[in-house]
C-alpha cells in the first residue's frame, strides 16, 4: 500500500511539473530581433534591415496563453530604392498539447500588422523624400515544438506555417493607393525559427 501511495505522489508529481510552465495564471515572455545586413556590387551603400519585436503572453487556461508582441521594423534598401520604418504589433494565441514531461506540441494563431512610412533611398544612399504611408495586415496559423529543460525556460523550434497579409501602399500627395495581397504555405524545415520563451 505505501508503495502504491508512492507511486501515486510520484505521478502526480510529474504530471504537475509537465503543466507548470504552461497552467492558468502563468506569463510568457519572447520575442524576436533580427539584423540583416546585405552589399549589392556597384550600390553605394550595404542594404540594412533590423527588427525588435518583444512579445508578452498570459494563459488564460491551462495550456492556452494570448498576449501580444510590440515592435519597430527598419528597412533600408539601396538597391531598390526605397526605405520603410514601421512600428508592429502582433496580437497572438497560442495552445499546448503535452507530448512528454518536458516535450510540447504548440499552435499558433498570430494577426501580425505593422504600419509606418516609406521614403525614397538615392543613388549615394542618402535618404530623401517621403513616398507615402504603408499599411500591412495579416494572419499566420504556425506549429511548432517547445522544449522545456527547467520550469522557467521553454526553447522552441517552430516553422511559418500558413499565412495571408494585405499591404497597402497610400502615396504622398496625391493619396493613390496601391494594394497587395498574399496567400502562402511555408512550412520549410529546412529554414525552421528557433528561439527562447521565458515562463513565470
Amino acid at each position: 500500500m505505501k508503495k502504491l501511495l508512492l507511486s501515486l505522489v510520484a505521478v502526480a508529481a510529474i504530471t504537475f511539473g509537465a503543466n507548470a510552465q504552461t497552467e492558468k495564471g502563468k506569463i510568457i515572455l519572447g520575442g524576436n530581433v533580427g539584423f540583416n545586413s546585405t552589399k549589392v556590387d556597384g550600390a553605394a551603400k550595404a542594404d540594412f534591415n533590423f527588427s525588435v519585436v518583444p512579445s508578452v503572453g498570459y494563459f488564460v487556461g491551462n495550456n492556452f496563453a494570448v498576449g501580444t508582441g510590440v515592435g519597430y521594423t527598419y528597412d533600408k534598401s539601396v538597391s531598390d530604392g526605397a526605405q520603410t520604418e514601421a512600428f508592429r504589433v502582433a496580437p497572438f494565441g497560442r495552445y499546448y498539447v503535452n507530448l512528454t514531461d518536458q516535450f510540447k506540441f504548440f499552435g499558433q494563431l498570430s494577426v501580425p500588422m505593422a504600419f509606418g512610412t516609406v521614403k525614397d533611398v538615392e543613388a549615394n544612399g542618402d535618404t530623401g523624400a517621403k513616398l507615402g504611408t504603408a499599411t500591412t495586415i495579416g494572419v499566420n496559423v504556425a506549429p511548432g515544438f517547445a522544449f522545456f529543460p527547467n520550469k522557467k525556460i521553454g526553447i522552441e523550434f517552430s516553422v511559418n506555417g500558413l499565412g495571408y497579409e494585405n499591404a497597402t501602399l497610400k502615396a504622398e500627395g496625391s493619396g493613390a493607393k496601391v494594394k497587395a495581397n498574399s496567400f502562402g504555405l511555408e512550412a520549410n524545415t529546412f529554414a525552421p525559427k528557433l528561439g527562447v520563451q521565458f515562463h513565470f
